[in-house]
């Protein structure tokens, strides 16, 4: 077992963790908002697709999480104007977004780079070495040289939390997703709150996709989101939309995308090993209904 749970195994929770992370604490604004948006994956992918492509043309990784950020917010705001404004259904948007996405990335990587299936760049963000923390044995292997989203993600998850519980605009954001009459009695529109956390949620998820093209790796492939959109709700929904609960849930998610990598070291099909961070996820979605079911049967007892 020792020789499973390395220094680079937790470094690489790390790396897995924090594209899935960011788009979890986006997935938490809408929540509170009273929006479930499922199309996260898309999101991210769209995000992912945006960052390369700037940064293989222009040569500056920070240029493309600018444009991965502008193209999440311009996702949010197309997810935000069929949900919140013309108000249909937010399964079938999120839905139809990760399918638009999906063929979306593949059409423009033929149509602008004359590519399939991989587009490459050399700008990637760069690694983060901590002065004093890289010297430390075992702590400074897992914790230095990372992306700096790595860190920022640390960060954000606290300063969410704060924004969603401790701010004045916290309070109205969910008090649109639990009472917006009393909201609107307020004189506070709860459609503008909405709008505002999936633009928000854009944003972030788009971050995510920087993460994961230019952080974890330095280009861009088909389908590369690989369902971490779907993850990042069950962890919206496994930390009940706290920021903070949902990062360890991604954290979760990360130690066994990571162990499923380390365990191919060892003979066991690939097939098999890229399955356990999913059964995970499965499985805390299961514990989140038996959990709810129990608190409603004590309810009524």
């Amino acid at each position: 077992m020792g020789d499973i749970l390395t220094a680079g195994l937790l470094r690489q929770m790390l790396r897995s963790a924090t594209p899935v992370a960011l788009a979890a604490m986006g997935g938490a604004m809408t929540e509170h908002a009273g929006v479930m948006n499922i199309g996260m994956d898309g999101m991210i992918l769209i995000g992912a697709f945006a960052a390369v492509a700037v940064s293989a043309v222009t040569g500056s990784a920070w240029l493309g999480v600018l444009a991965a950020i502008a193209a999440g917010i311009l996702v949010g705001m197309f997810f935000a104007l069929f949900v919140v404004k013309f108000k249909s259904d937010e399964f079938i948007i999120g839905t139809a977004l990760n399918i638009f996405a999906g063929g979306l990335t593949v059409f423009l990587l033929g149509a602008i780079f004359g590519v399939r299936g991989t587009l490459r760049t050399q700008a990637g963000l760069p690694a983060v070495e901590i002065p004093v923390l890289r010297d430390i044995p075992f702590v400074g292997e897992v914790l230095s040289g990372n992306s700096l989203f790595v860190y920022l993600t640390v960060l954000l998850a606290w300063g969410m939390w704060a924004l969603v519980y401790r701010t004045p605009w916290g309070y109205h954001l969910r008090a649109a997703g639990e009472h917006p009459g009393a909201l609107r009695t307020a004189g506070i529109s709860p459609e503008g709150r909405q709008w505002q956390a999936s633009i928000l949620c854009g944003a972030l998820c788009g971050l995510a996709g920087a993460q994961l093209a230019l952080g974890n790796v330095s280009m861009f492939s088909e389908g590369m989101s690989n369902s971490r959109g779907y993850v990042a709700f069950a962890c919206v929904i496994f930390g009940a939309a706290n920021p903070g609960k949902a990062y360890l849930a991604a954290l979760m998610f990360g130690f066994f995308d990571a162990l499923g990598y380390r365990l191919q070291e060892y003979q066991i099909s690939a097939n098999l090993t890229s399955m356990i961070p999913y059964l995970i996820t499965v499985a805390m979605m299961v514990y989140v209904v038996l959990r709810g079911e129990r608190r409603r049967a004590a309810g009524r007892a």
